[in-house]
């Protein structure tokens, strides 16, 4: 590869996004939990129940496609199905790409009553995760704590599919649903504080539930957003700085909505899916850094020309945000795309992401 220097180090840019500093080039993101697994000749299983392996392997890839720490999603912290007492499964082949939930901790409406707050160091795969963090910080690396929305995470408590009907029928089940995410996940990311201090933990949030692919926007504004806002004042109150949040999907009805509330600190790290352009989501967020959004089928299936297209026009439009920019993939990073795609991203990076 026959790249520019790079002027600042990884911790230099990072930390220039967050002084609101233009840094020497577009940062560029990963979001990925599998493909370096498979890229450093491991398991996909290994993502979610071998910290060592997914460490090295996230470090190792990291560094052959010049990823900026912004977010490495290797493990996350909790998952509503299995902490609360659901069967849940490492995948089997790249063929299923994520956990599997073989069954879920609630299955009638009666069960909500008798869920019970998981211990916030032992659930799940909370110790795995907590390994994985403790890598991070022994090499200098920001501490993330990754976890889904209070919404999200109690919809995976009982099933979306459930979750949804009680929306609209028996509401009061998904908000005592969302009132025990909400704490779950307080819990949890107050033993990451309490483990590394809040200077070094990065808390991110992912959002899947709350698309307009699944939920209207009033449904929105009425249950999600003031578990979104709680969220926030605790994070605020633990002393956390950084903040990312993935508003994954189709979200264009969210917006004006999230934007009028803007809870989180400014600047935080907005990532947004390919349904949203970037030119929207930094005119709603001028303060906050805009993360994405090249289509994950795209890198998977497309050409590297096809790629390198995209993340051209994704650089021209992310270079203009007030708030900066950072180039990563719309949503989850696949797990199998050809190698030169990945390179493609590289590429365009240091071909057209350089600010004067």
């Amino acid at each position: 590869m026959h790249f520019k220097q790079d002027r600042m180090t990884v911790k230099e840019r990072i930390n220039a996004l967050f002084q609101n500093i233009k840094p020497d080039r577009v940062p560029l993101g990963s979001l990925s939990i599998g493909f370096q697994l498979i890229n450093c000749g491991y398991a996909l299983g290994d993502a979610y129940e071998n910290a060592e392996k997914s460490f090295w392997a996230t470090k190792w890839t990291a560094e052959q496609y010049g990823w900026d720490p912004i977010s490495q999603l290797s493990m996350t912290a909790v998952f509503g199905a299995e902490d609360f007492g659901g069967r849940v499964r490492a995948p089997k082949s790249v063929y299923e790409g994520a956990l599997v939930v073989e069954s879920y901790p609630v299955q009638d409406e009666k069960d909500v009553d008798r869920l019970t707050m998981p211990d916030p160091k032992t659930a799940g795969r909370i110790p795995i995760a907590m390994r994985f963090a403790q890598l991070q910080a022994e090499h200098d690396l920001p501490v993330f704590f990754a976890s889904r929305s209070p919404f999200t995470l109690a919809a995976d408590i009982s099933g979306v599919a459930p979750f949804c009907r009680w929306l609209l029928k028996k509401p009061e089940l998904c908000e005592r649903l969302i009132d025990l995410a909400l704490e779950h996940i307080t819990n949890v990311l107050r033993y990451w504080v309490e483990t590394f201090g809040s200077e070094r933990v990065f808390a991110w949030m992912i959002a899947p539930t709350e698309s307009n692919q699944v939920i209207s926007p009033r449904h929105f504004a009425k249950y999600a957003i003031p578990s979104l806002v709680e969220y926030q004042k605790r994070i605020q109150a633990m002393g956390i700085k950084r903040f990312g949040f993935h508003i994954c999907g189709e979200q264009n009805l969210n917006l004006p909505i999230l934007s009028e509330v803007l809870p989180w600190k400014h600047p935080s790290v907005l990532s947004f899916g390919h349904e949203v352009d970037l030119d929207v989501a930094a005119k709603y967020f001028p303060q906050d850094i805009i993360y994405g959004n090249i289509e994950p089928a795209v890198i998977q299936t497309g050409s590297p020309e096809d790629v390198y297209r995209l993340c051209k026009l994704a650089i021209e439009k992310g270079k203009k945000a007030p708030g900066g920019f950072v180039l990563g993939p719309s949503c989850g990073f696949p797990i199998t795309p050809p190698p030169i795609n990945v390179y493609a991203m590289t590429k365009a990076v240091h071909d057209f992401g350089w600010y004067e």
